[in-house]
Order: structure tokens, then C-alpha cells, then sequence
């Protein structure tokens, strides 16, 4: 007989309350040149989401029903930030930009913002000079994949020309990922016979709702796509139809972030050669079809000219790559990033292929969750939202340190303080120090919080 659903506690709707007024608080005077605006209310949120990952477990025998009071406030949460411009991030003024190009007729891939302005196709787009100062990277071709732009462009031709909206529409699919991403991750956590409460470990964490609804980030979409082609997987065992699916669903979550790219060498792995060899033959003749619209020789170029600068030139909120730019100062007397961002980019290829062909004992969720830490572990930049992947994969493990991570990487906005921006490596220091400190902690004294054995 099953069992009814778990109540609310005091302390719930006491959490939701606090935690409802510091996203308000943080809405109405988050300013990134600010940091105090954003530390402040973080650390509030913080707390309380701590409080929660403390005590995930009820006292009640209950522990496998979902608390609703807090998965519906996970939602509620996200949809306070649904008529809001962001405040952290000027990412959207390139989604508004792009959007504005394809819903015109225009292809994003083969304008560079700095030669389009002021021109006739610029008018005819509605893309002002207004729109264009606001560019965080005018001189470089858009880096984003056929489904963000699918997504720009929607939001662009549903907005007829006011910003607003198109905010608005921006972020519509990232609320709807949102919630199918816990519903998703409900259903995975049940199928390994584990408590379902678990998916709020990703749904209340303030860094996942403020990067991704708040600032617009579309590793939510990403991360939705993911699990769906997990779950297929899954769902349909060894069926063709559920390798096809899956494979198109994944497809998707490529087209929208790059970043499950890296998830193949664990598809094979985990799939079987022949299976996992078609899934990514699969995989990448549905990866193909879906940039044909926009093919074309420029494309190629002008996209890999810019992932190339992306690798050689951005840097922030890095660690392992800032103490061997230092040792490259040391010994050059010069920025070594073109060489060490190469090397960095081989060793992390390297491991991601050890993780899921040499290493034995670890379930594929560890193995998931390794293969993201090493990725940004090696990156040159590290942007806060995007340890959110971190954290989604971090509810199908033992390990904590990601949930460190979120609560710690917020500091990196000491950066934006000043001009020119100026990055605290002390306070970077401070953050990679914590977080490895935590991880070598769990590695050694094992499981800290009492559940039942990982996701494979």
C-alpha cells in the first residue's frame, strides 16, 4: 500500500518564508558592481538551504514520500525572478541580439556584432546601438548551439521588438526545464531505490535558481536534456527505440550547451561497445542534422575562431590553471595561456577517457560527477553558473563538496567591483581551498550522510 505523502513541518514553512524574502531582497537590490548586494542575501540563502542539507532526512518512517511544500517551493522560487531583467549577468544582451538576427532571417553564426552595427541589416534586426553597447563580447562570433539560438529566436519573434518580453520568453524554458528536471530527477533517484527528497539538493540550491532562472543561463535546459536521455535509457532497457530517443534527446542537450559531449566516452562504457559506438554514431549524425540549417563554411570558422580565443585568451575564477599561469610567469616572464590552455585541454582529454574506460570500482554517477570536477577542475575559466551541472550530478552520489562549491563560488563576483574588472586571488584561493579540503574529507571519511548506495 503506498504510503501518503510526507507533511510539511514548522521549520519547512519557516524556510520557505526566509528563503522567499532574501530572493526578493536579493531581485530588488543585486547589483554586480556591488558585492555586498550579493554576498549578503547569498549567505542568508545559504544558510537555509544548509540547514536543509543537514537534515534531509525527516524523523518520520515516512522518508520515501515527497515533501510538496518544498519541490512546489523550488518552483516558486524560480518563477519570483519570471518578469525580472538580470541583474548578475549581460549574457542576455547577446541572446537578445542573436534572437533578434534569426527571427529576422538572419543567420547569428555569420555576424560579428562590431561590423554589424549600424547597419541596414542591424536596422532592419531592431538591433540599436543601445543594444550593442551593452555587449559583453562585440568582437567575437556567437559560440552558441542550434537550440539556444532556436530558443533566442522564439523568445525574439514572440516579443515583437520590446526587451522585456523577450527576457520574459527567454526564460520561459528555463523554468519549464527546471520543473522537468526534478520531476526527472525524482523519478531516477526512486528507480535506484533512493529518497526522491534528494532532487532538492539541486531544486532549493541558490546558485542553481539565481544562475540559471535569475541570470539566464541555459545549462538548465542542458541539464533537463540530459537526465531525459538518462531516464530513455533507462525506461526502455535494451529496446532500439530507447537507444534512438535517448540519443536524439541528448542530441538536444549538445545543441543547447556543449558540455555533454564529454558524456560519451561514459555512454559507451556504460551501453557496451556496440551499443555505446552506435548511440554516438547516432548522436553525432543527429548533432549534424540539427546545425545544417545554419551550415556553411563560414560557420566553421567563425565559431571555431572563437571557441579557439575562448580557449586561449578568457580567463577567470580558475585553479589549476592560475598556479601553472604562475610558473609560466616564473619561467617566461609572459601569459603561457595558449600553450597551457592546450595542455590543460589534452590532459582533460585524457581523463575523461581513463574515468570511464580504467576505472573500475566507481558507479557511473561517480564517474559522471568525476569527469565534470576534472573538466572544470583543468578549465581556464569558471563561471559560477557553470557549477550548477556539478550539482545536478552531485543528488545521484554520496558527495557533498559540489554543494561547497555552489555555496562558495559566488565570491568570484568580488571581481566586478571594480574598472577594469580585477580578479581577488586570494579569495579564489579561499574557494578551491574549502572545496578540496571537502572532497579529500569525503573521500576519506567516506559517506557523511546516511542513504543507500549510488546511481549506476
Amino acid at each position: 500500500m503506498r504510503k501518503p505523502p510526507l507533511p510539511p513541518s514548522f521549520n519547512h514553512w519557516v524556510s520557505v518564508l526566509v528563503m522567499t524574502l532574501l530572493y526578493l531582497l536579493l531581485i530588488q537590490v543585486a547589483d554586480r558592481s556591488s558585492f555586498d548586494s550579493v554576498v549578503i542575501p547569498l549567505l542568508g540563502l545559504f544558510m537555509a538551504y544548509g540547514g536543509y542539507v543537514m537534515n534531509w532526512r525527516s524523523n518520520s518512517t515516512r522518508q520515501d514520500q515527497p515533501v510538496w511544500l518544498l519541490f512546489g517551493a523550488a518552483i516558486f522560487f524560480r518563477c519570483l525572478f519570471l518578469l525580472t531583467i538580470p541583474r548578475l549577468s549581460d549574457d542576455v544582451y547577446r541572446f537578445v541580439w542573436d534572437g533578434r538576427l534569426l527571427a529576422n532571417g538572419f543567420n547569428p553564426y555569420l555576424y560579428l556584432p562590431g561590423a554589424l552595427v549600424n547597419t541596414k541589416i542591424a536596422t532592419m534586426a531592431g538591433l540599436d546601438v543601445t543594444l550593442f553597447q551593452k555587449l559583453n563580447s562585440p568582437n567575437y562570433f556567437t559560440v552558441y548551439p542550434p537550440v539556444n539560438q532556436a530558443l533566442f529566436g522564439l523568445a525574439a519573434w514572440l516579443s515583437k521588438g520590446s526587451f522585456f518580453w523577450n527576457v520574459v520568453w527567454l526564460r520561459v524554458p528555463i523554468v519549464l526545464s527546471e520543473i522537468g528536471t526534478g520531476w526527472l530527477m525524482m523519478k531516477l533517484l526512486r528507480l535506484a531505490g533512493r529518497n526522491p527528497n534528494l532532487a532538492l539538493l539541486y531544486g532549493l540550491n541558490p546558485l542553481v535558481i539565481i544562475e540559471l532562472t535569475g541570470n539566464l543561463h541555459y545549462e538548465a535546459v542542458m541539464v533537463f536534456f540530459v537526465l531525459l536521455a538518462v531516464w530513455l535509457v533507462n525506461h526502455y532497457a535494451e529496446s532500439t527505440r530507447g537507444l534512438v530517443l535517448s540519443a536524439g534527446v541528448l542530441v538536444m542537450g549538445i545543441a543547447t550547451k556543449l558540455l555533454p559531449l564529454l558524456l560519451l566516452p561514459l555512454a559507451i562504457r556504460y551501453l557496451g561497445w556496440r551499443r555505446g559506438v552506435a548511440y554516438s554514431v547516432l548522436t553525432g549524425g543527429f548533432t549534424a542534422l540539427l546545425f545544417a540549417p545554419f551550415a556553411s563554411v563560414e560557420l566553421v570558422h567563425n565559431v571555431s575562431s572563437s571557441v579557439g580565443l575562448y580557449f586561449q585568451k578568457f580567463e577567470f575564477n580558475a585553479s589549476i590553471y592560475y598556479m601553472l599561469r604562475e610558473i609560466g610567469y616564473w619561467i617566461e616572464g609572459y601569459n603561457t595561456i595558449a600553450y597551457v590552455g592546450f595542455g590543460l585541454s589534452i590532459t582533460t582529454t585524457l581523463g575523461i577517457v581513463w574515468i570511464a574506460f580504467r576505472w573500475k570500482n566507481p558507479s557511473m554517477a561517480v564517474k559522471l560527477l568525476t569527469t565534470l570536477t576534472l573538466y572544470f577542475a583543468l578549465a581556464t575559466t569558471v563561471h559560477p553558473w557553470y557549477i550548477c551541472s556539478i550539482v545536478a550530478a552531485a543528488v545521484f552520489t554520496r558527495f557533498r563538496y559540489p554543494l561547497v562549491w555552489s555555496a562558495l563560488i559566488p565570491v568570484s563576483y568580488f571581481t566586478y567591483h571594480t574598472l577594469p574588472y580585477h580578479e581577488n586571488l586570494w579569495l579564489t584561493a579561499l574557494e578551491y581551498g574549502v572545496v578540496a579540503i571537502t572532497l579529500i574529507a569525503e573521500m576519506r571519511i567516506g559517506e557523511r550522510l546516511p542513504h543507500p548506495a549510488e546511481v549506476d
